[in-house]
C-alpha cells in the first residue's frame, strides 16, 4: 500500500470512529467541501502536509497518526461525578480538571464539549439504573435554555445538588418543576437551578469502558 492510499483509508476510519462526515471536516479545517473527500478518493494524491494537520486537529489526533497510519488510542469523555433523582448527591466536579476518571467514547457522539455523569441509587429505575452513564453538552455554565424545558435534563439546584429530572417551567420567571422519572419518585416544585442540560446520550453500565 503507497503512502497516500494509507492516509486516505486513516483519515476514513477516523471520521467513521468519530461520528462524524467528510465535508463537515473538511469545512471545519478551513477546506473545500469536497476537500477530505478528494483525499480519501485520491483525487487528491499528494495532499499538502498543511491540511493534513488542520484535519488531524478537527479529529483531534496528533499529524502522526495520519502520516504514520498508526492506531489512535480511541477517544475518550469525563466523568464530572455522580448524579441522582431522589436522594441528596452532591455530585458535580467532585474531581480536580483532568483527574477524574474516563469512558471511552461511545459511537455516534464526539468527546469534544461532552461530559458524562454517573447514576447514583435506584431512584431512576426503570428509565436509569445505577451505573448507567448519562452524557450531555453543558453549554452554559449558569444558564437553563429554552430548549432543554420538557426533556429528560441532567441539573444542578442552587444548593449545589445534582438530579436527573424532566425539567418543565415553574410558576415564575426563574424557577423550575423538576418531575421525576420514576411515577413513585417525588416531584419538585419551583427549583431555582444554576443550570440544565439535555441528555444526549444514556449508556447501560454494562457497555460502559472506563479508563
Amino acid at each position: 500500500m503507497d503512502n497516500g492510499q494509507m492516509i486516505a483509508d486513516t483519515i476514513e476510519r477516523l471520521i467513521e470512529e468519530r461520528g462524524t462526515n467528510r465535508r463537515a471536516v473538511a469545512l471545519a479545517a478551513g477546506m473545500s467541501p469536497t476537500g477530505v473527500r478528494d483525499i480519501i478518493n485520491r483525487k487528491t494524491k499528494n495532499p499538502t502536509f498543511a491540511n493534513l494537520l488542520k484535519i488531524a486537529e478537527v479529529l483531534e489526533v496528533d499529524v502522526s497518526v495520519i502520516v504514520g497510519g498508526t492506531t489512535p488510542d480511541k477517544p475518550t469523555i469525563s466523568i464530572a461525578g455522580k448524579v441522582g433523582a431522589g436522594a441528596h448527591v452532591p455530585v458535580f466536579d467532585i474531581y480536580e480538571k483532568g483527574d477524574g476518571p474516563q469512558v471511552e467514547c461511545p459511537p455516534g457522539i464526539g468527546p469534544h464539549g461532552v461530559v458524562a455523569v454517573e447514576v447514583e441509587g435506584d431512584s431512576m429505575e426503570p428509565v436509569y439504573s445505577a451505573g448507567d452513564l448519562l452524557f450531555y453538552s453543558r453549554n452554559g455554565h449558569d444558564s437553563v435554555p429554552d430548549e432543554v424545558i420538557g426533556h429528560k435534563c441532567v441539573c444542578e439546584d442552587t444548593d449545589g445538588m445534582g438530579w436527573v429530572k424532566q425539567v418543565k417551567a415553574g410558576d415564575e420567571p426563574g424557577l423550575f418543576h423538576l418531575i421525576s422519572l420514576n411515577p413513585s419518585g417525588t416531584n419538585m416544585h419551583n427549583v431555582r437551578l444554576k443550570w440544565a442540560a439535555r441528555v444526549r446520550l444514556h449508556w447501560p453500565a454494562e457497555f460502559a469502558r472506563k479508563k
